[in-house]
């Protein structure tokens, strides 16, 4: 694995050495190869990863008994359910007619099945505050209770909103899971199968050690064309990282903070999280609980198969764009974390690329800017067009390799669907990275810069007609970066600014993009 990323690493940053190297050395080519450098172990991990993850997946039998010993216990699939299992669904301010549905489904077949039933119950844990919200919310699932057993269906609102999501279930655990032995967590968007759930139910049963069991997560009701393409990239290329990234990582797994199942006693006992200086609460609270474990000796597992598990991915890119505004804000906490003894080594080597995530977005996307400073004043005169293209298209495949092989495997293996209608969805996705990536690129570079957040607000779910005025005042950055290398490319010539011209037309098309691909699906 070690020498692979270097590999990666190395030969990205020396073909960046060689292709800026022809003619000498500008300021702008030295700060071009010193943010090449930067991004280049981080895009090493990346590619690293997806290939171990593609060789497993590939060359394997049984990818998922190779990656979790429980799977290679004989008997498990088989085995009785025994565990008490509660499922809890935490809330905020949601709309119930639509998350109540799925987890009435997924109760009542858990329930239904000889496969102990009864050992399964549902709560739902709410942060609403008092108010109208409140009370519809109450009557809901009041109504819902009445549908099955007594006690099969319990609801429990909190009066503050102290700890954020890991507070409401860490309370929830203390004074209300008495005699269960495990939590499935749900989010208010999430929707699991009942075959899944006992899935993770007998593994968990099988490794007395584990204490979390995370499955991957694919998108599912995309209502427009933007969670249509981004859940097709992010499903294939999800199952290749989460191969590869279980492979080294092992017992000491990644949790993602829902639809995962939990082992209640060493939770309780180990995962409740620090106060950060001044007094902070923790807003990205899974990998920290993660790392927690790992130090008190439990495992943290992927089962990387999103078979049966499933969530709601922004309705459109400022969504998106929101909702990365939150998970900057808490992952960039995780800096006041990374020296902590109590929290396992790999662990913070898990938060430190959460933080590299975000705070290397601007040195990802400076290469723009200072790629076209540099044309327009000459400094890539004497650079080889073919040695340039190469660059760039290996930046490009390293970013994209988990996904790009996730595509391979779905091409390569046999299916129901026509491998020509597979082909038509790969390359569209890949031509909607193209559009959005630099969009992404430029926005999330400013929020990284100012994340200004306190809290979590409700997210947006369903899809909406964006309005034009409204999405050019968000993507105020995209446009203006645009512009100006517009501008400088094409001083520099028309084969820099053909060269660009994927790039800052997505910029300057921003604004169309996002209210376009906002629409039906």
């Amino acid at each position: 694995m070690g020498a692979l990323m270097a590999g990666f690493t190395a030969g990205l940053i020396g073909l960046g050495w060689h292709v800026l190297a022809d003619g000498g050395w500008t300021v702008w080519e030295g700060l071009i190869l010193a943010c090449l450098a930067l991004n280049a172990p981080w895009l090493g991990l990346t590619g690293a990863t997806a290939v171990i993850g593609f060789t497993i997946r590939m060359l394997t039998r049984d990818p998922l008994a190779a990656v979790l010993p429980a799977m290679r216990q004989p008997g498990w699939a088989e085995a009785p359910i025994e565990a008490r299992t509660v499922i809890a669904a935490c809330v905020r301010l949601e709309e119930m007619e639509a998350v109540l549905p799925p987890l009435e489904r997924l109760l009542r077949e858990l329930r239904a099945s000889n496969e102990g039933g009864d050992r399964f119950r549902l709560a739902i844990l709410s942060d609403t505050p008092d108010g109208p919200s409140a009370t519809q919310e109450e009557e809901a699932v009041e109504r819902l209770a009445r549908r099955f057993p007594e006690g099969a269906v319990r609801y429990r609102r909190r009066l503050r909103n102290d700890g954020y999501k890991a507070g409401n279930l860490m309370d929830f655990l203390d004074r209300d899971a008495e005699g269960d032995d495990f939590l499935l967590v749900l989010d208010a968007d999430s929707t699991m199968s009942a075959a899944a759930v006992r899935r993770l139910v007998r593994l968990m049963q099988a490794d007395p050690g584990m204490a979390i069991l995370q499955p991957t997560v694919g998108g599912h009701r995309a209502e427009t064309l933007f969670a249509r393409h981004f859940g097709f990239g992010h499903r294939h290329g999800t199952r290749i990282w989460a191969t590869g990234q279980a492979w080294w990582q092992g017992p000491d797994g990644a949790y993602w903070g829902h639809n995962a199942l939990i082992r209640i006693a060493p939770f309780r006992a180990h995962a409740r999280l620090p106060v950060l200086p001044g007094g902070e609460l923790i807003l990205s609270h899974d990998y920290v609980e993660a790392a927690l474990l790992h130090e008190a000796g439990w495992a943290v597992r992927v089962l990387p198969e999103d078979a049966g598990s499933f969530e709601r991915h922004p309705p459109d890119l400022l969504a998106h764009l929101d909702r990365d505004r939150r998970w900057a804000a808490g992952n960039l906490q995780y800096r006041h974390l990374l020296r902590r003894q109590d929290l396992s080594r790999v662990g913070r080597l898990q938060m430190l690329q959460a933080i590299l995530h975000y705070a290397l977005t601007p040195f990802w996307f400076a290469l723009l800017p200072l790629a076209a400073i540099n044309a327009a004043a000459g400094g890539a005169a004497a650079t080889s067009p073919a040695a340039l293209i190469g660059l760039l298209l290996a930046g490009f495949l390293l970013l994209h390799l988990p996904k790009f092989l996730g595509f391979a495997e779905l091409l390569l293996r046999p299916g129901e669907e026509p491998r020509g209608r597979m082909l038509r969805a790969v390359l569209a996705e890949i031509g909607f990275s193209i559009l959005v990536d630099a969009i992404l690129a430029a926005e999330k570079t400013a929020l990284t810069i100012a994340p200004g957040l306190a809290g979590w607000a409700p997210q947006q779910r369903h899809g909406r007609r964006l309005r034009w005025g409204y999405s050019a005042s968000r993507l105020k950055v995209s446009m203006a970066c645009g512009g100006a290398c517009a501008v400088l490319f094409c001083l520099a010539g028309p084969f820099a600014a053909l060269l660009a011209s994927p790039v800052v037309l997505a910029l300057l098309l921003a604004v169309p993009a996002v209210v376009v691909s906002a629409g039906p699906a």
